[in-house]
């Protein structure tokens, strides 16, 4: 018997093709099905660990005895991605006669259509392609085509009188598609009709699968991204949101899938639906209490259309209204579901998987330190780094009570509204003890207060930086352990991860506060006495043994100390550095489209106003230069016509002396000798004239 059973379960590694194996159904059903062993969805679990038990090699064992496993090749959307973990092989740029020979190699071809329309062409070329050459199949192929429940959007009731009875796999020759997915049922109709040519060599099933959630998301993922990051106060129920959407976990369909190979049933066409009934508005509202404060609102269908993040295929698929009940898998499948009763019923489940898939985790941070070290300032800039929220003791009490009197002013009532008497039963405790301990809270309300803001959606989504608040053990322990119950997982979830601890000397922050502008002192904690005191009250309370540095130390989250050196802006960016590389990377979605096109117009204002300071400048600057050029110049010329008056004057000095000279001199023997010259008339005048000069020349004499 035990060699018949190892036998049973002698199964071959099969090549496995997806297609576009980088977008999300594609992806998670690739990955599920590289976690599998061939044949696994054949036995339940007690044979399955028999199965291992056997299978365990010994030197001696076949290798046949080991149950085969699933390798995934396929073609990538993003052509230029990197590698995923779970494939064996990625095609990119092919050839439609290279994308043929790698189907030819594969046991298994899935083309799922349900995300990209434009995968119905290649998918129907590869299915006739395949049946052309089945005759010359080295071994059996089975082609899997993921479809989607839209084409049955039109569909009439099974029967007429009573349309509450659903659908089922048996219908599916009188589906109906919805007027934008003919195509995808024309692909369906080929892929059954091909199949039935030579099943032992060519089997082809199609998976009508429901609209799929889980892990990322994808139709629905704008509504848990708009939840998590509070861009809307209520969530939109596009319509009325009556009509009942036919859902499936992603792995849930991966496990069909992976049924489907191992089992070949008989059916060639399979609805893959949880069992939900669930409406949109259901779903909506699930999503609005899990991740956002619980608010949801009636839209009309044109609002959908101004949506920009959801497509019209998105758009289409939230508006059917359908009730199916996939019979054959669950009667005739081995499925572990993950969520078979639906994305209401499992929504905890689906959020986490949700904010994992996207690395959508909160940051916790408190920033302690004594009064005017910076720790506001600090926390400033990192909330705008990590889009967090910056929760402080005063303006946090000052929230509260507004929010309880616009819960009292407006009577609560509303759904997901919030406990009207207990609002205002609250709110008049509050001012009572206000009014009790001269306009301040008692700590056991003020911890109160500060534990439900960390507990709120936005903080338990984004995160939160704590400002200066808990200041001792005892409120550390008060606000992060209710009721000193330190197991309890609510304060798991809000117990910081990071503890910055900002110190500096006492001469510098009186430095730092006595600079600042009397009118930010004034009626402040800041005024000189009331500063003086607190920071004496810090420095007192930090030298004990139970301190809330001491508090986080105990639970092993160890404060990273920073030393404030200097007041300057510079020394605030160096230290939020600082911490920035000790939190690291962000855990959100960055930027929006909105926020990164606002962010564009913003550079480009900067850019354009820096280059008109530049021009400005330039021109400020070249007109300077030419004045003083101008300057220069005059200066020169001014000095240039100095030199040539002292010149002229010494010329003329000069000049006089010449003068006296040749008239006493020179003019007299010079007019003798012209004279002479005269009379005698020589051959060479200017020799004569020259010998007579030297003659008489009183030197020469």
């Amino acid at each position: 018997m035990a060699d018949e059973k190892v036998e049973t379960f002698r199964y071959l590694n099969k090549r496995v093709f997806v297609n576009n194996v980088d977008t999300y159904a594609s992806k998670y059903v690739a990955k599920f099905l590289h976690s599998c062993v061939v044949g696994a969805s054949l036995s339940d679990d007690t044979e399955l660990e028999m199965e291992e038990e056997e299978n365990k090699l010994s030197p001696h064992d076949e290798p046949a005895k080991v149950k085969g496993t699933f390798q995934i090749v396929g073609t990538l959307a993003d052509k230029t991605g990197e590698k995923s973990s779970f494939t064996t092989e990625e095609y990119r740029h092919l050839k439609r006669e290279e994308l043929l020979q790698h189907l030819i190699e594969c046991d298994v071809i899935i083309y799922n259509i349900t995300e990209c329309a434009d995968q119905i062409e290649e998918a129907t070329w590869a299915v006739t392609a395949l049946h052309d050459k089945l005759n010359s199949f080295p071994s059996p192929k089975m082609f899997i085509l993921i479809s989607t429940i839209m084409t049955w959007a039109m569909s009439k009731p099974s029967d007429p009188d009573d349309p509450m009875i659903p659908l089922t796999e048996e219908n599916y020759r009188r589906r109906r598609p919805h007027p934008n997915f003919k195509d995808h049922i024309s692909l369906e109709k080929l892929v059954v009709k091909l199949g039935k040519t030579k099943t032992s060599q060519f089997s082809t099933y199609v998976v009508a699968s429901g609209l799929q959630y889980g892990m990322g998301e994808h139709v629905f993922h704008y509504f848990f991204k708009v939840t998590w990051s509070g861009m809307v106060p209520r969530l939109p129920v596009f319509g009325d949101g009556a009509n009942i959407i036919p859902t499936i976990h992603i792995n849930d369909l991966a496990g069909v899938v992976q049924n489907v190979i191992d089992q070949k049933p008989n059916l060639h066409y399979l609805l893959a639906t949880d069992d939900s009934k669930n409406t949109l508005e259901d779903i909506i509202w699930a999503i609005a209490v899990a991740l956002g404060p619980g608010k949801t609102q009636n839209v009309s269908k044109e609002d959908t259309f101004l949506t920009q993040e959801l497509t019209q295929t998105d758009i289409d698929s939230l508006f059917v209204n359908l009730r199916f009940e996939a019979a054959f898998l669950k009667d005739n499948f081995n499925i572990h579901w993950v969520s078979e009763t639906g994305i209401v019923e499992n929504i905890q489940q689906v959020v986490e998987e949700f904010r994992h898939t996207r690395g959508l985790l909160p940051i916790r941070i408190f920033i302690h330190g004594p009064p005017a070290v910076g720790k506001s300032t600090i926390a400033d800039k990192l909330c705008k780094h990590y889009r967090l929220h910056h929760v402080k003791l005063k303006e946090t009490i000052t929230e509260t009570l507004d929010h309880l009197e616009s819960v009292v002013r407006m009577g609560g009532g509303e759904k997901g509204g919030e406990d009207f008497s207990g609002a205002q039963e609250f709110l008049e405790t509050l001012k009572e003890n206000m009014e009790q301990n001269g306009g301040q809270l008692e700590d056991l309300y003020v911890t109160r207060i500060i534990r439900d803001k960390l507990m709120s959606k936005p903080c338990s989504n984004q995160g939160y930086i704590l400002d200066g608040f808990p200041k001792t053990y005892e409120q550390a322990k008060d606000l992060f352990y209710e009721d000193g119950d330190d197991s309890d997982p609510d304060s798991k979830k809000i117990i910081p991860e990071f503890v910055i601890s900002l110190d500096a000397s006492n001469e510098l922050l009186k430095e730092r506060v006595l600079n600042l502008p009397e009118s930010l002192v004034e009626g402040t904690s800041y005024s000189q006495e009331r500063f003086l005191r607190r920071l004496n009250r810090f420095r007192a309370s930090n030298v004990e043994d139970e301190t809330v540095l001491n508090f986080f130390d105990e639970l092993e989250i160890h404060p990273e100390h920073i030393e404030i050196t200097s007041s300057d802006d510079a020394e605030y960016l160096l230290v939020t550095e600082k911490v920035i590389q000790i939190v690291g990377k962000p855990r959100n979605y960055g930027p929006s489209t909105e926020e990164l096109e606002a962010e564009e117009r913003r550079q480009a204002d900067c850019r354009l106003r820096l280059q008109a300071a530049e021009k400005a400048e330039a021109e400020h600057k070249e007109a300077m230069e030419a004045e003083q050029r101008a300057a220069r110049w005059e200066q020169w010329s001014q000095r240039l016509e100095e030199v040539k008056s002292l010149e002229k004057e010494l010329l003329e000095a000069q000049s006089v002396l010449i003068r006296e000279y040749l008239m006493t001199s020179v003019m007299p023997v010079l007019a003798q000798g012209l004279i002479e010259c005269c009379r005698i008339r020589p051959d060479d005048p200017v020799d004569f004239l020259a010998e007579f000069l030297f003659k008489s020349s009183p030197q020469f004499e």
